[in-house]
């Protein structure tokens, strides 16, 4: 991979809360990279640090939380550097954001198209009627027909599906070169979602964006990855590209994942479940972070956390099942 096709770069990330009594390692060391056009999924059930992941990488993260550690190099210039200032000009405009639920993300007192359009002048030097005509022609790039009428309406008018897709709009307005998804699709039925995701894969092909999509949604990260990251208790547990990693994967919390699934092709009685749950981030198990749920434990396993372990060239895994394989330098 050469450097010119890096968009962005994670390296040792650490981000932890912390209360009086406490420091919270809710990302713990998380290193990826994602490339120009590439879509990503980052996978894991609540409370594994995806969400805080990518807050980091729009310097969002609220206190009492902050990074501790580690760059985020888009571009190769490290964000973790940047000004608040800096970084205003950067979100909404170089990468930009859709959260799970455009009712809170969205302005309750002013018009679709007002937000739409001040989005788009604040980051290029166009005058009022020129924005409005952009975010018109946006919104029916996301499917919305009637532009004209829905710019004067307000989100509380809409439909969860049309504020989603008023959220994409005005996500891509500016055309981003990293569009960060968390659980996009999660409260919208199953006839939107499809549509949202062809819509998000449409866009991606028209502007070579590329795409980091948060999800526990295994079926969503089939229909749109390229890559896969699962997270496990603020750390990368396995990476690997989409197809190998539901073909093969390696580690026992992705296969604990997968087999939890239902597929239309084995259909039983009763679903498999991980046992147990997820551990709090303020008390960790020793060791492996998985050990306690997992069914090929071993005395090492509870001792000694397993580094990230590069079993080819595509696939790294955290798990002493594969300890033969080459460790990843940070």
């Amino acid at each position: 991979m050469g450097e010119t096709d890096t968009l962005l770069e994670v390296k040792d990330l650490k981000t932890h809360f912390f209360t009086e009594d406490s420091v919270i390692p809710s990302v713990n060391g998380v290193s990826f990279t994602v490339k120009k056009g590439e879509t990503i999924g980052i996978v894991g059930e609540s409370g594994c640090g995806k969400s805080v992941t990518s807050l980091s990488i729009l310097q969002l993260v609220s206190k009492p939380g902050r990074i501790v550690g580690g760059q985020i190099l888009l571009n190769g210039t490290d964000l973790t550097k940047n000004s608040n200032k800096q970084m205003r000009k950067i979100r909404g405009n170089k990468i930009s954001m859709i959260f799970q639920e455009p009712l809170t993300s969205l302005n309750p007192v002013f018009s679709i198209g007002r937000q739409i359009s001040e989005s788009i002048r604040l980051h290029q030097k166009i005058d009022r009627r020129k924005a409005k005509e952009l975010a018109i022609d946006m919104l029916s790039k996301v499917g919305i027909s009637n532009g004209d009428n829905l710019y004067n309406s307000f989100p509380h008018q809409l439909s969860g599906g049309m504020r989603q897709r008023v959220m994409i709009a005005m996500a891509l307005s500016c055309r981003p070169q990293l569009l960060i998804a968390d659980e996009p699709t999660t409260a919208l039925d199953v006839t939107i979602q499809a549509q949202i995701l062809k819509l998000m894969k449409n866009l991606r092909e028209e502007y070579n964006t590329s795409i980091i999509m948060i999800t526990h949604d295994l079926g969503v990260v089939a229909e749109m990855a390229d890559r896969v990251i699962v997270m496990y208790a603020g750390q990368i547990v396995e990476q690997n590209n989409v197809f190998e990693l539901f073909k093969n994967p390696k580690h026992p919390y992705t296969q604990g994942l997968l087999n939890s699934t239902p597929k239309i092709h084995q259909l039983k009685d009763q679903l498999e479940s991980i046992e147990g749950n997820v551990p709090t981030p303020s008390n960790l198990p020793k060791g492996c972070k998985f050990h306690p749920r997992c069914p090929f434990s071993m005395e090492k396993c509870s001792q000694q956390d397993p580094p990230l372990l590069q079993v080819n060239a595509e696939s790294s895994v955290r798990c002493w099942i594969h300890e033969d394989k080459e460790v990843i330098g940070l």
